[in-house]
């Protein structure tokens, strides 16, 4: 092997973005060694999915990590990072930042918020404002690299000549890029997620690369966190090159039996989103009526799609919610949950081993309606008539140490606001919208469908499923200039 690179994939996204694409083939195909790390507890059983030779899985030590995180001037950490999930430039929009802000404010005793607040109300006015602030705030947290480090083993093992992430240190991959910056070894982080360069926006580390969906994403990553214009390529997403050859998609009638569905029967699809912020619970019990009742204009089903949060032990509510959804399941005939298996470890539910059940979902639904999801762009490649519904429960979570937030109020998020701009899909405030909103797309599918098109190139750009390659060659131009 002539070059070998680090890349750290510790998220079911990421399996994705890197495996289940052609990144990694492409790669591998040019005689790049690849040493994956990824979560320990389930390294193995990934490991046996994918056996390409030049292929090698290693544990990327989380839990060591969070170790680091929790004993070593553990509050100091924790303020860094949270300067900056909020301390981007202003000159992009902040919405998504500014409820962050207020999360923490209601999450935390007021002993907390008066050692934190009047601090970081004024490191993020001047992280706002100023470009040196934040690239000194980049600085300040390199001095939390462990020494030695929780990875010098696999550096000194491997020797890679480039290092990979899926954040630019926004999660605990922030110490093995720390790692690889101190060594002068290149780094690289690919965007994984469409809300990812507005939401989180300062760098964990020094990181000198980035590739991304679209000149949109380009624009934030660059004004609002400072990058490099020349060092920020548009590559795509490659994660969905499998949705435009089909790949995944299963056979209808198939996927029907899977979930017992009536062929004869519309499917409206429900996908559970910013649980979060916000229950999820007033849509879907709006939804389950409508598919039960005769007030919509075709005879239609309800199938939901659970968050991975809804399987969380803690806090309860979100389980909570998971099992009003069942009971709905069964109190109504026509309503199905699809319920998920587990990848294992910290990778959680949805990942990766389910995109043939995404697809298919998305492909053979009449309407597929979420809050503002990631999926709005993904079912926009199907072509499937899409709504945004935010009816919101009255007290939202209703519990004292649970911040929540209006779905109503989201919609200037900027990857919301674009989805609203671009007239993609209707967006449903109460249950008379949603029933008008979903009786329009039963009517006439066609409907918003060149608006969903111009929608998809402006988020992903390329529509080609070529995205996995033309992002693996410019990893391959980085590693070999």
């Amino acid at each position: 092997m002539s070059k070998r690179i680090f890349i750290s994939a510790d998220h079911g996204m990421a399996i994705i973005y890197f495996l289940q694409s052609d990144v990694v083939p492409t790669l591998l195909a040019a005689n790049v060694e690849i040493v994956v790390l990824t979560d320990d507890d389930t390294k193995e059983k990934i490991a046996s999915r994918f056996t390409q030779h030049g292929l090698i899985f290693e544990g990327l030590r989380l839990k060591q990590a969070n170790e680091y995180a929790k004993k070593i001037q553990p509050r100091l950490q924790w303020l860094l990072a949270y300067l900056r999930r909020v301390g981007g430039s202003r000159r992009i929009n902040t919405e998504a930042m500014d409820s962050h802000i207020w999360e923490v404010w209601v999450e935390n005793s007021w002993k907390f918020r008066l050692g934190i607040w009047i601090p970081s109300a004024l490191a993020i006015l001047l992280l706002r404002n100023f470009s040196w602030a934040r690239k000194l705030l980049v600085r300040i947290q390199n001095r939390f690299t462990p020494d030695p480090g929780l990875y010098t083993d696999l550096f000194d093992k491997y020797n890679p000549d480039m290092v990979i992430a899926s954040t630019p240190g926004w999660r605990m991959d922030r110490y093995l890029l720390r790692e690889s910056a101190r060594r002068g070894i290149p780094n690289m982080t690919v965007i994984v997620g469409w809300d990812n360069s507005s939401s989180y926006n300062v760098s964990g580390a020094d990181v000198q690369w980035a590739t991304c969906w679209s000149e949109l994403q380009k624009e934030e990553l660059v004004k609002g966190s400072d990058w490099n214009p020349e060092h920020v390529y548009v590559g795509g997403i490659p994660s969905y090159d499998g949705y435009f050859r089909k790949q995944w998609l299963m056979p209808r009638d198939d996927y029907f039996k899977l979930h017992g569905l009536d062929p004869n029967r519309k499917l409206i699809s429900y996908a559970s989103s910013f649980v979060h912020f916000a229950p999820n619970f007033p849509n879907i019990e709006a939804l389950a009526k409508l598919v039960s009742s005769d007030s919509l204009a075709e005879p239609s089903q309800l199938l939901i799609r659970l968050h991975p949060s809804h399987f969380q032990d803690k806090p309860k509510i979100f389980a909570e919610e998971r099992a009003r959804v069942f009971e709905l399941e069964k109190k109504y005939l026509h309503v199905h949950v699809v319920q998920p298996k587990p990848l294992g470890g910290s990778l959680g539910y949805y990942s990766g081993e389910d995109m043939d059940e995404k697809s298919s979902m998305m492909a053979y639904s009449d309407v597929v309606v979420t809050v503002y999801s990631t999926m709005l762009v993904e079912t926009a490649v199907h072509d499937t008539p899409m709504i945004a519904a935010t009816i919101d429960a009255p007290n939202g979570w209703n519990h004292p140490k649970k911040f929540s937030l209006s779905l109503k109020k989201i919609g200037d998020w900027p990857t919301h606001k674009r989805f609203r701009d671009a007239k993609a899909g209707r967006v449903a405030n109460n249950e008379n919208q949603l029933r008008d909103a979903i009786n329009a797309y039963l009517r006439n599918p066609q409907l918003d469908s060149a608006e969903r098109r111009k929608f998809v190139e402006d988020e992903i750009t390329f529509t080609d499923g070529t995205s996995g390659k033309r992002t693996a060659e410019f990893i391959l131009k980085v590693l070999n200039s």
